[in-house]
């Protein structure tokens, strides 16, 4: 087995916290004991994934608000924010408030596009301004300047007994440093890279038009790259993989067949960029830790980062995400020469 160059130092895990549209609140209860799971072994982030208009978490902030009182240590981000949806002051305001009540513990991921199905809910979401919406980088830039303290309006001061700021109100000073952007192309990773973000990749890439047979791996390491060389930090900038790795090594062998199973009927999306777009899927990993380990450190998307954010499956029970972070924490992680982190207050 080659060895990784950046052998692993950061080991979070991804869900979108689905639930049953009779008993939501079962579901994000469920979500809030498996970030509570997560910090108890020593997992170094959790990170929620926006679901709008369906069945999983539309508000990962105001659930993240929830799990900043159930847990100490553990690092909680979104994976990734669509700007589309947003005000950027008002999110600045929600993404200040969530990281101070967290003690600087969050990580906001964010990224920009129009909202998905926006002709269908364009109506209900910019029903006036739905012509004028820039949903490209520019709504980003705004939302880089509020959270890092630049001004959101021209009036500062004192009217009667009310005391009015300048910036977006709670200020938290060290939040900036922990935004980041997820990137699938080569024009987006740089555009992260310029602005001095951090970099969450996922499981698609954007092939580049020349890209005749392009290959996953080796396209979201060139992504790596580009976003490194222009980013200020150049080598040390960070980066965090988020790929789908279930390890089976605890599994019971109906679990095993659930997750083989999963993973075959997504696979003919991963075998020829898919869309309009070109979107290339990465295939879904499924086997013991050892086997995970040699294929990670085979790939040479992870073979470029020293963070991960591993996605758990969609559909799966309350039981075999526990199996599944189980594995991670104490059978994978340390096969990729990662350690736990000292557990937080559960």
């Amino acid at each position: 087995m080659p060895p990784s160059p950046r052998p692993l130092r950061k080991l979070g895990f991804l869900t979108i916290g689905l639930f049953d549209e009779a008993d939501p609140r079962r579901g994000h209860e469920s979500t809030l004991e498996l970030i509570a799971l997560g910090e108890q072994l020593g997992f170094d982030s959790a990170w929620l994934r926006h679901r709008h208009l369906q069945y999983g978490i539309s508000s990962p902030v105001a659930v993240l608000a929830a799990a900043t009182q159930r847990t100490s240590r553990i690092q909680l981000g979104t994976a990734v924010t669509p700007l589309g949806w947003e005000n950027p002051l008002r999110l600045a305001e929600d993404l200040a408030t969530v990281d101070l009540l967290s003690g600087g513990r969050l990580n906001p991921g964010f990224s920009v596009g129009p909202p998905t199905h926006y002709e269908h809910v364009r109506g209900a979401l910019y029903p006036d301004t739905g012509d004028h919406e820039d949903f490209g980088h520019r709504r980003a830039e705004r939302l880089l300047a509020l959270v890092r303290g630049e001004d959101a309006s021209d009036f500062a001061g004192t009217e009667g007994i009310e005391v009015y700021s300048r910036r977006v109100q709670p200020h938290s000073p060290g939040l900036a440093g922990r935004l980041w952007y997820g990137a699938g192309s080569l024009r987006s990773a740089r555009w992260a890279g310029e602005q001095g973000l951090n970099l969450l990749t996922s499981s698609v890439v954007k092939p580049e038009p020349a890209d005749s047979a392009p290959d996953f791996a080796e396209l979201q390491a060139e992504q790596i790259h580009a976003f490194r060389a222009v980013h200020p930090e150049g080598e040390r900038a960070r980066v965090s993989q988020g790929l789908v790795v279930i390890p089976t090594d605890s599994a019971t062998p109906e679990q095993r067949a659930k997750y083989q199973a999963y993973a075959l009927a997504r696979t003919p999306r991963t075998l020829t960029p898919q869309g309009p777009a070109r979107l290339l899927f990465s295939p879904d990993l499924v086997g013991t830790s050892e086997e995970l380990a040699e294929r990670l450190h085979a790939h040479a998307g992870y073979r470029e980062v020293d963070e991960v954010a591993f996605a758990l499956p969609f559909t799966f029970e309350p039981e075999d995400y526990v199996q599944i972070l189980t594995d991670l924490a104490t059978r994978l992680g340390p096969a990729l020469g990662w350690s736990p982190s000292a557990p937080g207050r559960g």
